[in-house]
């Protein structure tokens, strides 16, 4: 994969696609490109009863979902595993994450 920067931190890809990690305010190998249906099925997860928790899990994914690498795709699906009402008392700050992991993916959430 070539990766060629552009000067304002987002790298070009070979498919043209051009990606920032969030990290590093650079392109590296785990968030280049992700498959179209595995981000079907992540926007089909992000689907839920409560209507908040639908609109900022949708703006997430829609926003900044592609820019997450491995280990953070892997700490937003644990967080998709959690029931609604929890999920959405991590989101607003009601509850603390009891796993210290999960903090950062939660505050790209409240951004959302």
């Amino acid at each position: 994969m070539t990766k060629q920067d552009t000067g304002d931190g987002i790298q070009d890809t070979e498919a043209g696609k051009r990606v920032l990690n969030p990290e590093s305010g650079t392109l590296d190998s785990e968030s280049c490109l992700l498959d179209p249906v595995a981000l079907e099925r992540v926007r089909w997860r992000c689907r839920r009863g409560l209507l908040e928790l639908d609109i900022v899990l949708g703006r997430f994914v829609k926003q900044r979902y592609t820019m997450l690498n491995n280990e953070q795709r892997i700490i937003f699906d644990e967080l998709l595993d959690l029931p609604d009402t929890e999920l959405w008392d991590l989101i607003t700050g009601k509850k603390e994450p009891a796993l210290a992991h999960q903090r950062v993916v939660l505050e790209w959430l409240k951004e959302a």
